[in-house]
C-alpha cells in the first residue's frame, strides 16, 4: 500500500499483542495476592474485561472516543460506529493503519477497568461485576481516553497548536498516566466505600496466597509495558526509543527503592514489595516516558517508589479495605507521574516545541497536569459511585457473607483453583473433566451454618 511505513506498522502489530498480554499478566498479579478460595475469580475478572470491553470498543466506544468531537472536547460521535470508515490504508503522518491504530487502543480500554477489580477482590457478585464493566467501560473511560487521547479533546496535546501553544489545556499524557492511572485509581476508591470491607477484614489473615504468582503477573506486566508506553508514540521512532529506556529504568528504580524501603520500615526487604514496587514505577513513567530524558525518568521512578510504599502503608493504618492496592499503586502513581510529567518534559524529547514541563521555563504545563488529574479523578469517582450505588440497590454487587466464607471461586464459578485443602478449603478433590453437577457443602464460621454451591468439578 502506499504510504505504508512497514517498520512503524510492524512494531505497532507486536506493541498491540504486549498491551493486551498485559490483562492476562494482571490477571496473575491480583490473583497471587488474594486468598487461594478466590484467584480463579479474580483471574476471571480481568480475562472476562477482555472480551467485555473488545465488543464495545469495536461497535461503538472508538468511535465515542476518537470520533470527531460534538463540541467543548467531550466526547466524539458515531461516524465510526461498527468500524465504519476504519480501513487500511495508512495514515498520511504516521504510515500505520487507521484500524491498527483502533486496536492498540482497545487494548488501552480493555486493562483499565481491569485494574479496578484488585479494589473489591473477594467479594463481588460476578454478574452485576460485568454489567459494571460495561457502563464504566462506556460512560468513564470512552470520554475521558476523548478528553485525553483525541485530536480535539479538552486535555489533549493535539488540541494544542504547536504555533499558538499556550492556547487550550495540555495534559502531556503520552501513554495514559491521566486516562487510565488515574482514572481507575480514583474508581479504586469509589468502589471500597461502596462494597465495604472484607469479611474479616483486621481480624483475620489475608495474606497472598501464591508470591510466585505475582512475581510472574508483574514480570508480564513490565514486559508488555513496553509496548503500552512505547507503542504509544504510534510508530518505529525516537520517541519510541526514549518511552521504551525510560520504562525500563523507572520500573527498575522504583523496585529497587520500595524494596530497600520495606528493609529498612518493615525489618524485610519483601519480594510482594519489590514486585509492587515495579508495577508503581511502570504507573509513574507511562504519562512521562516519551517527555523526559533517562535520568529524569529514574527520578520519576525513585518518586513512585516512596509515594506508593507510603500510600500503601497508610491505607494499612487507615483500614480503608483496598483489597490489592490499586488506590496507593495505580491512583498515587498516576497522580505522581501526571505531575511530575508537567515538571520534568522536556521538548527535545518529543520534538514538540510545547512540551516543556516546569524546570524548562513553562509552568502552564504543570498547571494542565492539576487541572487534568482534578477533572479526570472527579469525574471518575463520581460517575463510578453512581453506577456502583445504582447497580447495588437494583442487583446487590456483593456476595453474601457465606459465599464470601466460602471463597468466590466455587460460590461464582463452580471451580476450584487448587485440588487440595490446605488453604482452608473444605472440600475434596472433585473428578477430572467431564465435569458433572456438584454440590459442595461447608461448615462456615457460624454454629450449624452451611452453604451449597453449584457448579462443576475439575
Amino acid at each position: 500500500m502506499e504510504g505504508l511505513n512497514y517498520g512503524s506498522t510492524a512494531w505497532m502489530l507486536v506493541a498491540s499483542a504486549m498491551v493486551l498480554f498485559m490483562t492476562p499478566g494482571l490477571g496473575f498479579f491480583y490473583g497471587g495476592l488474594t486468598r487461594n478460595k478466590n484467584v480463579l475469580a479474580t483471574i476471571m475478572q480481568s480475562l472476562i474485561t477482555t472480551g467485555i470491553v473488545a465488543i464495545l470498543w469495536v461497535t461503538v466506544g472508538f468511535s465515542l472516543a476518537f470520533g470527531p468531537d460534538q463540541g467543548f472536547g467531550l466526547i466524539g460521535n458515531f461516524d465510526h460506529i461498527g468500524l465504519k470508515g476504519i480501513g487500511v490504508e495508512p495514515d498520511p503522518v504516521t504510515g500505520v493503519p487507521p484500524l491498527l491504530f483502533m486496536a492498540f487502543q482497545m487494548m488501552f480500554a480493555i486493562i483499565t477497568p481491569a485494574l479496578i477489580t484488585g479494589a473489591f477482590a473477594e467479594r463481588a457478585k460476578f454478574g452485576p461485576f460485568l454489567v459494571f464493566t460495561a457502563l464504566w467501560a462506556l460512560l468513564v473511560y470512552v470520554p475521558v481516553a476523548h478528553w485525553v487521547f483525541g485530536v480535539d479533546g479538552w486535555l489533549s496535546p493535539f488540541a494544542s497548536n504547536a504555533d499558538t501553544p499556550d492556547i487550550g489545556l495540555n495534559s502531556l499524557d503520552f501513554a495514559g498516566g491521566l486516562a487510565i492511572h488515574v482514572n481507575a485509581g480514583v474508581a479504586a476508591i469509589a468502589a471500597v466505600l461502596v462494597f465495604g470491607k472484607r469479611k474479616g477484614y483486621g481480624s483475620e489473615p489475608m495474606e497472598p496466597h501464591d508470591i510466585t504468582m505475582v512475581v510472574l503477573g508483574a514480570a508480564i506486566l513490565w514486559f508488555g509495558w513496553f509496548g503500552f508506553n512505547a507503542g504509544s508514540a504510534v510508530g518505529a521512532n525516537g520517541q519510541a526509543v526514549y518511552a521504551f529506556v525510560n520504562t525500563a529504568v523507572a520500573a527498575a528504580t522504583a523496585g529497587l527503592v520500595w524494596t530497600l524501603l520495606a528493609w529498612q520500615l518493615g525489618g524485610k526487604p519483601s519480594v510482594v514489595g519489590a514486585a509492587s514496587g515495579v508495577v508503581a514505577g511502570l504507573v509513574a513513567i507511562t504519562p512521562a516516558s516519551g517527555y523526559v530524558e533517562p535520568m529524569e525518568g529514574m527520578a520519576i521512578g525513585a518518586g513512585a517508589g516512596i509515594l506508593c510504599y507510603l500510600a500503601v502503608r497508610l491505607r494499612a493504618k487507615m483500614a480503608f479495605d483496598d483489597s490489592l492496592d490499586v488506590v496507593g499503586v495505580h491512583g498515587v502513581g498516576g497522580l505522581w507521574g501526571a505531575l511530575a510529567t508537567g515538571i520534568f518534559a522536556s521538548s527535545t524529547v518529543s520534538g514538540l516545541p510545547y512540551a516543556n514541563g516546569l524546570i524548562h521555563g513553562e509552568w502552564h504545563r504543570f498547571t494542565d497536569a492539576i487541572i487534568g488529574v482534578g477533572a479526570v479523578g472527579g469525574y471518575s469517582f463520581v460517575i463510578t459511585f453512581i453506577l456502583l450505588k445504582v447497580l447495588d440497590v437494583t442487583m446487590g454487587i456483593r456476595v453474601s457473607e457465606d459465599d464470601e466464607e466460602l471463597g468466590l471461586d466455587v460460590t461464582q464459578h463452580g471451580e476450584r483453583a487448587y485440588t487440595s485443602d490446605e488453604g482452608g478449603l473444605p472440600f475434596t478433590p472433585g473428578a477430572i473433566l467431564p465435569a458433572p453437577a456438584v454440590t459442595y457443602t461447608a461448615t462456615l464460621s457460624k454454629p450449624g451454618a452451611t452453604t451449597q454451591a453449584q457448579g462443576g468439578a475439575r
